[in-house]
């Protein structure tokens, strides 16, 4: 008798989660391929400010990944000075620096003064944030919408009229 009670039990458990589930829509899918909410993170900008990925949900954002040391980065970094000046704040341009392979917080600096950069320079000083995005190569840049959710992710660099597009398609 208590088996069979422990087992309509069990059932009736299962049934209701099974309809719960149905009804209710699944939260939104949070990772870094295309189509997932682009996971939150807050990192120190190069002048020392906090800077969120949720404090720009409603703007359209070209998250890029760089080094210093990378030529296709330092190549692609005047397109993207470009972009930021002729989208005048309608598009946010925020580049995190893998501040952990730099040599030091100086060789970013010289590197930010002698291109003229005047975007968001995040520095991601331990590789968190890098790892969370599942950066293998540089420059990786995400491109994701008013929404939150990433449209567009590509490795290497990119010229203006790439990143334009990318952008025109958010």
């Amino acid at each position: 008798m208590m088996k069979k009670v422990l087992a309509i039990s069990i059932l009736v458990f299962l049934i209701g989660y099974a309809v719960f589930y149905a009804i209710n829509p699944a939260e939104e899918k949070v990772g870094v391929s295309e189509g997932s909410a682009a996971p939150n993170f807050e990192l120190t900008t190069i002048n020392g400010e906090e800077m969120s990925l949720a404090d720009l949900k409603g703007k359209k954002v070209m998250l890029n990944f760089w080094a210093t040391w990378c030529p296709p980065c330092r190549s692609e970094m005047p397109d993207m000075q470009k972009l930021y000046d002729d989208y005048n704040g309608e598009v946010v341009v925020a580049a995190v620096n893998l501040t952990s392979s730099e040599k030091n917080i100086e060789t970013v600096e010289s590197f930010v003064n002698e291109l003229n950069l005047t975007f968001p320079i995040l520095l991601d000083k331990k590789g968190k944030i890098n790892n969370q995005f599942e950066i293998i190569s540089y420059p990786t840049t995400y491109f994701i919408d008013e929404e939150g959710i990433i449209q567009t992710k590509f490795v290497g660099a990119l010229t203006y009229e790439q990143m334009n597009t990318f952008i025109r398609g958010l």
